[in-house]
């Protein structure tokens, strides 16, 4: 492939690497260092082209060396955490501060969650700060939240810093956070906030918020049923919180997922329906610069009542770039296209690059663009609606077929049956995303859109039982699959070689899948050595739930409390991601070398003994001897834990942190070794 033709591509690599350079290897020149060489090479450049008008190699490689180092100084500038009066820098304990609500109230089981960006803090004195942190607002005493985006607060107590991951495999919170600028997290009671005074600094993105609201108050107004109530909001306006768990298993399982997802299919839809309808006045004169024009107002106007998520920036700067260059009568190449949103998204915020839905949606456009087309001319049908099925099987393949190592990467499962549920759930959902927009522009004649809203209800209840029985269908969902980031990429190169095998005929690319099959292979069969085909016992650190869990290549056996055992989101996030690793296949709840011992439990696990006692005053004999002592709910006395005989204690995330600490300055004194998981991460031997 040339690279004269793509320019902006070029741009738009150099760049984002110097970004990745920035977010893994954050201190590997200092800012003042890379301005330094960036002066340099852009200095080079100029000479290089204007005066010694030198060959094209050496003002590329002097210009994309300059941007490159443009993409590090970026990212190094939009991280928060390098201001010297940034929240992290505070060592003092903090008693009260003030801060802008920078998001809208999303509802949890207990509590409201608010981004906050910071203003003072109250130390021994007031003293600026910058720094972003997640507020927990409990609800008790508070069932509804009148916070709103820009109103200034006043919180009581003091931010506390984000934990890593606890557990083996947890997804890193932290991490995710920090791509965001988050790096704090605080817990508290309604009358902890107090409100100092409204919003007075009403921006975009304040009545970006303001008319989502708005649009959620008349799609809750007149579609009715929990479910469909729930899709509408999801298909329009990209808002998820309203859709139940099985609901949004059922979607994931159909490979339906990403219509919930406003990105680029729906940002698509509206383009082509306002080709559409100004199709007429196309070749009139001025006829595409009114088409642009429109086509901009549009897309805009739907990203800003969407909250300008990044799926919608990412596909309405693009479509943006198309819809700006038809006027010119330029043919928009879309690798070019594509390349400018990137480049255009990540100077705007460098983290982009770390969202998850971001990558998906480049990689599914990318994948349509390169490979729908050559898929489809492979079969030509002579009826319409045979074209149209096929046109659309194309579509899902290709995009499928590249977002499918990511999706492996990120949800560890692949749905079966895509390729027929999107027969159905495409054109479905098209019609809920048209149908509810136009509900909200004819909202205010009550009748009218009553009966608007009674249709969208009947083709949602359509959409969710096509969803529903595929998820039903046998196999439909291969889950549980486990790779690793390397493996990803792997998987990546393995699909391109095999494109490339196919575009140019040539033996090399069947060498280089075949290659990177062997060592995707070999990892994989490492992982099962190392990981699978082993033991493991593991106290998991979960805050006021007991869990320890003993896996035997694959088996596991599972000792917890009752309540955590029902509680399915616990277990996905901070269990299952373990059980993921070590490719357990089974679960049971009863332990087969398990022995009671007065009225606490006792096991023999791989040469060594184990106890676990979570009943106070339990009485341990003095006979006993253990190798691993667990003890939970505050169980043994001080007295008690005095005439231990044992090696190792462990404190599981049942205990309180009083307890833990007292009995850990006791241990010590008595030289056992003892360990606390919700201080020290989860115990694994």
């Amino acid at each position: 492939m040339k690279w004269q033709p793509f320019p902006m591509l070029r741009i738009a690599l150099f760049f984002t690497g110097g970004v990745l350079l920035g977010i893994y290897q954050p201190d590997v020149v200092s800012f003042q260092t890379a301005i330094l060489f960036l002066a340099a090479f852009l200095i080079s450049f100029f000479i290089s082209r204007f005066i010694f008008k030198s060959s094209e190699f050496y003002n590329g490689l002097f210009g994309l060396l300059a941007i490159f180092l443009l993409g590090y100084a970026r990212l190094i500038l939009s991280t928060d955490s390098r201001n010297e009066n940034h929240l992290s820098k505070i060592k003092d304990e903090i008693t009260v501060y003030e801060g802008i609500v920078r998001s809208v109230p999303e509802e949890k089981a207990n509590s409201w969650k608010i981004e906050v960006s910071l203003l003072d803090v109250k130390t021994e004195t007031w003293q600026p700060v910058t720094g972003n942190l997640l507020l927990y607002i409990s609800k008790k005493g508070n069932p509804k939240t009148n916070w709103e985006y820009g109103d200034r607060i006043l919180v009581h107590g003091s931010p506390q810093e984000l934990k890593p991951p606890a557990n083996p495999g947890e997804f890193d919170f932290k991490r995710f956070l920090s791509f965001k600028n988050i790096l704090h997290q605080q817990f508290v009671q309604a009358n902890d906030v107090q409100l100092i005074h409204p919003s007075t600094d009403k921006g975009f993105i304040y009545y970006s918020h303001q008319a989502r609201a708005w649009c959620m108050d008349k799609l809750n107004a007149f579609v009715h049923g929990e479910n469909e109530r729930a899709i509408a909001i999801a298909l329009v306006l990209g808002v998820t919180d309203g859709i139940d768990n099985d609901l949004q298993n059922a979607y994931a399982a159909s490979g339906a997922m990403h219509v919930l997802a406003v990105s680029g299919m729906h940002v698509g839809i509206i383009y082509a329906i306002i080709l559409f309808l100004f199709k007429p006045i196309d070749k009139k004169r001025n006829g595409k610069w009114v088409i642009a024009i429109v086509s901009l107002f549009c897309l805009w106007v739907f990203s800003f009542v969407t909250g300008n998520s990044p799926s919608v920036l990412r596909a309405v700067t693009m479509f943006s770039f198309i819809a700006v260059a038809r006027p010119f009568g330029k043919r928009t190449n879309i690798y070019n296209t594509l390349a400018a949103s990137v480049l255009v998204l990540l100077i705007y915020n460098p983290y982009l690059i770390m969202s998850v839905g971001f990558q998906l949606s480049y990689l599914a456009v990318l994948g349509i663009v390169y490979l729908q087309r050559p898929i489809y001319q492979l079969w030509e049908i002579g009826n319409y609606a045979g074209d149209w099925i096929w046109k659309i099987t194309c579509i899902s393949f290709a995009a499928q077929a590249s977002t499918f190592a990511l999706g492996l990467l990120y949800f560890h499962q692949f749905p079966s049956y895509f390729l027929v549920s999107n027969l159905f759930v495409i054109p479905l959902s098209t019609i809920v995303l048209l149908g509810g927009i136009f509900l909200l522009t004819i909202s205010f004649i009550s009748p009218l859109a009553n009966l608007v809203g009674v249709a969208l209800e009947f083709f949602i209840k359509i959409l969710n039982g096509i969803v529903f029985t595929t998820e039903s269908l046998p196999l439909s969902l291969i889950n549980n699959i486990h790779i690793t980031i390397f493996q990803c990429w792997l998987l990546m190169a393995i699909l391109l070689a095999l494109v490339l095998l196919f575009e140019f005929k040539s033996i090399r690319w069947l060498y280089i899948a075949f290659s990177c099959t062997f060592l995707f292979s070999l990892i994989q069969w490492m992982h099962f050595t190392n990981e699978v085909d082993q033991k493991q016992m593991i106290v998991y650190s979960i805050n006021k739930h007991s869990a320890i869990e003993f896996i035997d290549h694959g088996q596991s056996y599972f000792l917890a409390d009752s309540s955590l055992i029902k509680d399915r989101e616990r277990i996905r996030f901070h269990i299952l991601p373990n059980r993921l690793i070590h490719g357990v296949s089974s679960t049971s709840y009863t332990i087969p070398f398990s022995t009671k011992v007065n009225d606490f439990n006792c096991f023999q696990w791989n040469n060594s003994s184990l106890a676990y006692v979570d009943k106070p005053n339990s009485h341990i004999p003095e006979n006993l001897y253990l190798d691993y002592l667990v003890i939970g709910s505050d169980a043994l006395s001080k007295n008690q834990i005095s005439k231990l005989k044992v090696r190792h204690v462990i404190f599981d995330g049942s205990n309180s942190m009083r307890y833990v600490d007292k009995m850990v300055a006791l241990l010590s004194l008595m030289n056992i070794s003892t360990h606390a998981v919700l201080k020290d991460r989860a115990f694994v031997k």
